[in-house]
C-alpha cells in the first residue's frame, strides 16, 4: 500500500479501482466545466498569513454545526449513487463519519436506503431531499427520515432541472450500470469493485424503488425521475416542505444574497453556499467567491455553511476564516471510499483534520471557532466588482 499524504493520493487509487462511468460521474461538471474547475482553483487565489512566536499549544478543532457537536466543522455532503462507487458505499461512509464525529448526509438518490443506513449505524445522520412535485412521496420521505432518527433535513433547491453533464450522457450513466461492450470491458478491469458488487443486494436507488408511485423496478425509474422534479418551485413551495419537517432544516444551493434572505425567511436553520459542485449552472462563480457577499447579507442571522470545491484542510480553513460555520466534502470522501472503502473515508477525514490543524497553528490560531479574515490574504475584487 502506498504512503497516502493527500486527497490526491486517494484520487489516483480511486481512478484505478472504480469503473470509468462512476469515476466520471464524480469527477465532472456541466457543459464546459468552468465552474467545476474554478470551485477548486479559486481557493488557490487566497493566501494564508503565517505568524510566529505565538503559543500554538492546546489547539481545538471541535465545533458545532446547527447546534450539534462535531469533531471538526466538516460534514459529508450528500452524493448520489455513492453505493455504486463501492459496494454498500453509503453505509460505509456513514460509519466512518460516525466514528470520526462528523455529520453524514444521505442523498435521496442513494443506493442504500434510509433504513439500510439507520440499521448499520448507531448515531443520527442527516437526510437530503429534493424539491419534488409528489407531496405524498415528499411527506413519506420526511417521515421515513424521522422514523430512522435523522437529526436534520437538507433541502437541495438548485435542481429544478438537470444541468447537462456530457460525460454522464456519453457513458449512459445508470444504476445498476448499463451493460455495453465499452462498460463491460472497463468493469472487467475493476476486479475488487466487481467482487464487492456481486456480494451486495444493494444496487438500485433504495429510497425510490418501491417507495415512489409506479416505481417498482429500475426500468420504471427513469420515467419517474423525468417527471418528478418541480420546475415551478418557489419559496412558498419550500415553506410547505418546511411544515413537513419539524427538526433542524438546512437549505443547500444558495449562491445569491437575495436567495439567502429568502431561505432565512422560510425558517431554515442554516444555508449552504453551493453550486452543486459545478454540476448545474456552468459559468456561475465558485462557491468560495460567492461566500463573502452572502455572509455580508445574512451571516449574523443564520448559520452559513459552504460546499463545492473543498479538497483539503487548507480549503476548510479558508472557508471558515471567511465566515462559514461549517463545510462539506463530497468528491473528497468519494475518492477515499472508491479507493479503500470505509477505511478510505476515514483516511480522507484524517488528512483534512491534520492539514486543518497544522495550518491553523502555523497561522497562529488555536481554536477553529475563532478564525477570521485576519489569517487570510484575499486579492482585491475576489468577491466581485461586477457591473
Amino acid at each position: 500500500m502506498p504512503v497516502i499524504t493527500s486527497i490526491d493520493d486517494l484520487k489516483r487509487i480511486y481512478a484505478r479501482r472504480v469503473p470509468r462511468m462512476f469515476y466520471d460521474y464524480a469527477e465532472s461538471g456541466s457543459w464546459s466545466e468552468q465552474t467545476f474547475r474554478e470551485n477548486t482553483t479559486d481557493f488557490d487565489r487566497i493566501y494564508l498569513r503565517q505568524r510566529v512566536a505565538i503559543d500554538m499549544t492546546g489547539r481545538n478543532m471541535g465545533s458545532k454545526m446547527i447546534g450539534q457537536d462535531v469533531a471538526m466543522p466538516v460534514g459529508l455532503a450528500p452524493v448520489g449513487l455513492t453505493g455504486m462507487q463501492h459496494a454498500d458505499g453509503e453505509i460505509k461512509a456513514a460509519r466512518a463519519a460516525e466514528k470520526f464525529g462528523v455529520p453524514f448526509t444521505l442523498s435521496t438518490m442513494s443506493i442504500c436506503s434510509i433504513e439500510d443506513v439507520a440499521e448499520h449505524t448507531t448515531k443520527p445522520f442527516w437526510m437530503q431531499v429534493y424539491t419534488l412535485k409528489d407531496d405524498d412521496f415528499m411527506q413519506r420521505l420526511f417521515d421515513r427520515a424521522r422514523d430512522a432518527g435523522c437529526s436534520a433535513a437538507m433541502i437541495t433547491v438548485d435542481l429544478q432541472m438537470l444541468g447537462q453533464r456530457h460525460k454522464d450522457l456519453k457513458n449512459g450513466l445508470s444504476a445498476p450500470p448499463k451493460l455495453t461492450p465499452a462498460s463491460v470491458a472497463n468493469m472487467m478491469t475493476k476486479v475488487h469493485w466487481g467482487l464487492g458488487m456481486l456480494g451486495t443486494k444493494r444496487r438500485f436507488f433504495g429510497n425510490i424503488v418501491g417507495h415512489a408511485k409506479g416505481v417498482t423496478d429500475p426500468s420504471s425509474l427513469s420515467a419517474w425521475t423525468a417527471e418528478a422534479f418541480d420546475q415551478a418551485l418557489d419559496w412558498d413551495r419550500i415553506r410547505q416542505f418546511r411544515k413537513m419537517w419539524e427538526g433542524p432544516l438546512i437549505i443547500k444551493g444558495i449562491m445569491d444574497p437575495r436567495d439567502a434572505r429568502e431561505a432565512l425567511n422560510v425558517g431554515a436553520d442554516a444555508i449552504i453556499v453551493s453550486n452543486h459542485g459545478g454540476r448545474q449552472l456552468d459559468g456561475a462563480i465558485s462557491a468560495i467567491r460567492a461566500l463573502p457577499e452572502i455572509m455580508d447579507a445574512v451571516g449574523d442571522r443564520i448559520e452559513v455553511h459552504l460546499d463545492s470545491g473543498i479538497r483539503s484542510g487548507q480549503d476548510v480553513l479558508k472557508a471558515l476564516a471567511m465566515g462559514a460555520k461549517g463545510t462539506y466534502i463530497g468528491r473528497a470522501f468519494v475518492y477515499g471510499l472508491g479507493a479503500m472503502g470505509e477505511a478510505g473515508v476515514t483516511k480522507t477525514l484524517e488528512l483534512i483534520y491534520k492539514e486543518l490543524d497544522t495550518s491553523m497553528g502555523l497561522c497562529g490560531r488555536r481554536d477553529v471557532r475563532d478564525l477570521d479574515r485576519d489569517i487570510l490574504m484575499i486579492p482585491r475584487g475576489f468577491s466581485g466588482d461586477w457591473e
